[in-house]
């Protein structure tokens, strides 16, 4: 046990001349030159003090990673983006780049006790995690059921802290797929308060965050023009 914990500790923390860079870059130079145009809507949205927030953005594109740690990172919130990812984007050199930034994998099919509990440790001490409720690119926003992941994991984070929000996040692009001079728009929803629906079953509490979720794109797809 000792052994494992001392393995996603290694794996697991971000390296910060590595984060650094990486936020240089990307937020700097990459975002800024190849979007022409970058639109964040907050709704009146206020960062919650005091709370575990959970992140759960709709997923169109890899770009949207790079999205939501310029709208909700470290230079914004003062805290990371956690990134919980599939197994197959933390192989060969993508990989060794994202463990280092803070993002962990997790098997869709049978999450292990250790993914779960490493995540549970990052809600408790108020971590910023981001999680995919659609689990995969959905490129062209097709109706999907949400995996049951966030709401598990938010549950069971419920022993540890009783203030966790969750925040229904819509991301859309000027282009299906984005392409050099492309538009962006990200859209907060309101946030979801997880205490609220202790008592919901899983497929009631996933048809109301896909109903905000998709509000969210909505407003978002308007604003890019589609």
């Amino acid at each position: 046990m000792n052994l494992k914990k001392k393995s996603v500790d290694i794996f697991y923390r971000i390296n910060p001349v590595l984060g650094f860079l990486a936020m240089f870059v990307t937020q700097d130079i990459v975002l800024r030159f190849f979007f022409s145009k970058k639109k964040i809507i907050n709704n009146g949205f206020s960062i919650p003090t005091n709370s575990s927030i959970i992140l759960a953005p709709t997923h169109r594109s890899r770009w949207d990673g790079l999205i939501l740690t310029m709208a909700m990172g470290r230079r914004v919130t003062n805290k990371d983006c956690r990134f919980m990812v599939t197994n197959s984007e933390m192989r060969g050199i993508q990989g060794w780049f994202l463990k280092r930034l803070g993002c962990f994998s997790i098997n869709q099919l049978s999450p292990s006790l250790s993914t779960l509990r490493y995540a549970i440790n990052l809600i408790e001490k108020e971590e910023q995690l981001v999680v995919f409720p659609e689990g995969k690119i959905n490129r062209y926003g097709k109706k999907l059921v949400l995996k049951e992941g966030l709401y598990r994991l938010a549950l069971l984070a419920t022993k540890k802290t009783n203030s966790i929000t969750i925040l229904p996040i819509g991301i859309a692009y000027s282009e299906v797929s984005p392409k050099f001079r492309s538009e962006f728009c990200l859209s907060f929803g309101q946030p979801i308060v997880m205490n609220d629906y202790l008592n919901t079953t899983i497929e009631e509490f996933n048809k109301f965050l896909y109903e905000k979720m998709t509000i969210e794109e909505e407003i978002a797809l308007k604003n890019v023009g589609r």
